[in-house]
């Protein structure tokens, strides 16, 4: 039984160091550019929701984090006062807990996000279109939450814990789609925490400004963060199953 545990222990402590590895090396990876200062997005942000369905709320946490500040070791600087792990650890976690079918606990999470965000008060809440029209700068994340505490996801969660293949690919989108989203909004406080509240390094004035930006841009580029994820998931949770590794580790 001693002998089981320790292999068990063993096992864990592998899958985090390969995965924290896997990380670290996307995350020097640079992708879309951060809007308002000197900064990347990272290749890294396109799994990380992955690294909660696969590896679970704790192993896939925990290889953001170790993954993080490899990566700052190795050249990647921090450029949220050392708390850049937040984001990404968020979204996985959270997705990790999902699959456990934790809808009530996440939900919670997305609503105190959400409301920390619209309280602050460097926040755009609505953004003016050129034809006059106002929209919810944050509309795509209510979306995101809709979805969330609707069927769909407690479906998307079947489809992908589901020996079958049929849905697996509209699963891992659902999922991922909301995964990302609570991410962006856990980056999004952080930005204007760091940068604002803070540092003071963007001027009050500005904010409006940078918010206007990042409002057309983030559409997309979760979009095309979801995409992704699910082609790259939809192929290694095949492969793993294939290969007899298809149980997701959970743990």
């Amino acid at each position: 039984m001693l002998g089981k545990r320790y292999e068990s222990r063993n096992r864990r402590l592998a899958l985090l160091s390969l995965f924290a590895v896997i990380y670290t090396v996307l995350r020097l990876v640079p992708t879309f550019p951060m809007v308002g200062v000197t900064a990347t997005f990272a290749a890294s942000d396109v799994i990380a929701p992955l690294y909660g369905l696969i590896l679970g709320p704790y192993i896939g946490g925990g290889s953001i984090i170790l993954g993080t500040f490899l990566a700052a070791v190795f050249g990647r600087p921090m450029v949220f006062l050392g708390l850049d792990f937040l984001p990404a650890t968020v979204g996985a976690v959270s997705l990790g807990f999902l699959v456990r079918r934790r809808f009530h606990n996440i939900t919670a999470v997305f609503i105190v996000l959400l409301a920390l965000f619209l309280i602050n008060p460097l926040t755009l809440p609505l953004v003016g279109l050129p034809n006059g029209v106002l929209v919810p700068f944050n509309w795509l994340h209510f979306v995101a939450f809709v979805i969330l505490v609707s069927p769909l996801s407690r479906r998307a969660v079947n489809w992908v814990v589901s020996p079958s293949h049929r849905y697996l690919a509209q699963g891992l989108a659902v999922l991922c789609f909301i995964g990302t989203m609570m991410q962006h909004l856990t980056g999004a406080l952080l930005f204007e925490s760091v940068f604002g509240l803070l540092l003071g390094a963007i001027a009050l004035e500005a904010w409006p400004g940078v918010w206007t930006a990042v409002f057309y841009l983030y559409p997309l580029e979760r979009i095309v963060i979801t995409i992704i994820a699910t082609l790259i998931g939809s192929a290694l949770i095949t492969t793993l199953r294939v290969a007899g590794m298809g149980e997701q580790n959970h743990s």
